[in-house]
C-alpha cells in the first residue's frame, strides 16, 4: 500500500527537501504541498493523505491551529499529523500533541529517521522519540499546576492505568510486557483498550494523558 504524504511548510526549499526524501522511497508519494495552515487544512480535506508533515510555525494560520482543526474534524480522522519543529524543546509541540498530533520531528532529523517516523505513524503508532519527547513533556508539564485526574480515569481498570503510566514513561509494548510479566500481545491489547476508552488517536496522546492525569510525573523519568 502506498503511503500518501502531504507537506506543509512556509519555506519552499524545505518542502522541496522533504519531497525529494519521500519520493525516493518505494511505497511513498507526495499528496500535495501547502505553505500555511489554512492551505494545509484544505489540502487534507481535498486529498485525504495518510500523513501530513506540518511545520508548527507558519504565517497566518499556524501549524498548531491547523492541527487542532484537522484533529477535531471526524471526517479527517484518517490523516495523521507529524509536527515539524526547529527546536526540540518547543512549547507549541506539547500543545500540538494535546490537540491530536501523532508525534513530532526536529527538522534536522536524518532522512532515514523521517521515513521511519512516517511509516510508524501511517501504521497507527505515535511517533515518540523517547529522549526528546520525555524532555519536552517533562519541561512543560513541570510548569503546569498539580494535575487533577480526569473523569475518564474511572473508565480504566487498575491494570489499564498501570499500562497508560508505562506508556507515558516511554516504554514500548515489549518493555511493558516485561515489566508486568505478560505477553506483548496482552500488553498491546491493554494499550489499545485504553486508547479507545480515553478517545486517544494514538500513543502520543496516551503519553500526554498520562502526564496530565498525574499517572506519571516528570521526576519519574530518570
Amino acid at each position: 500500500m502506498t503511503i500518501r504524504v502531504a507537506l506543509a511548510d512556509d519555506q519552499a526549499l524545505v518542502r522541496a527537501g522533504f519531497r525529494m526524501i519521500v519520493e525516493s522511497q518505494p511505497g511513498m508519494e507526495v499528496a500535495g504541498e501547502a505553505s500555511d495552515g489554512q492551505e494545509a487544512i484544505e489540502l487534507v480535506r481535498r486529498e485525504s493523505p495518510d500523513v501530513i508533515l506540518m511545520d508548527i510555525r507558519m504565517p497566518q494560520v499556524d501549524g498548531l491551529d491547523a492541527t487542532r482543526r484537522i484533529a477535531a474534524d471526524p471526517g479527517l480522522a484518517d490523516t495523521r499529523i507529524i509536527i515539524l519543529t526547529t527546536f526540540d524543546l518547543d512549547e507549541y509541540v506539547l500543545e500540538a500533541l494535546r490537540a491530536g498530533a501523532s508525534g513530532f520531528l526536529v527538522k534536522d532529523t536524518e532522512p532515514v529517521e523521517l521515513l521511519r517516523g512516517v511509516r510508524a505513524v501511517a501504521e497507527g503508532d505515535g511517533l515518540l522519540s523517547p529522549g526528546v519527547t520525555k524532555r519536552l513533556i517533562a519541561e512543560f508539564a513541570g510548569r503546569s499546576r498539580v494535575p487533577v485526574a480526569p473523569r475518564q480515569l474511572d473508565a480504566l481498570t487498575d491494570r489499564e492505568r498501570e499500562v497508560v503510566a508505562l506508556v507515558g514513561a516511554g516504554l514500548s509494548n515489549e518493555e511493558i510486557a516485561g515489566k508486568l510479566f505478560v505477553s506483548p500481545a496482552t500488553a498491546k491489547t491493554h494499550v489499545s483498550r485504553s486508547m479507545v476508552k480515553l478517545g486517544a488517536r494514538d500513543r502520543a496522546q496516551l503519553v500526554v494523558f498520562a502526564y496530565e492525569a498525574g499517572l506519571v510525573r516528570p521526576g519519574w523519568l530518570g
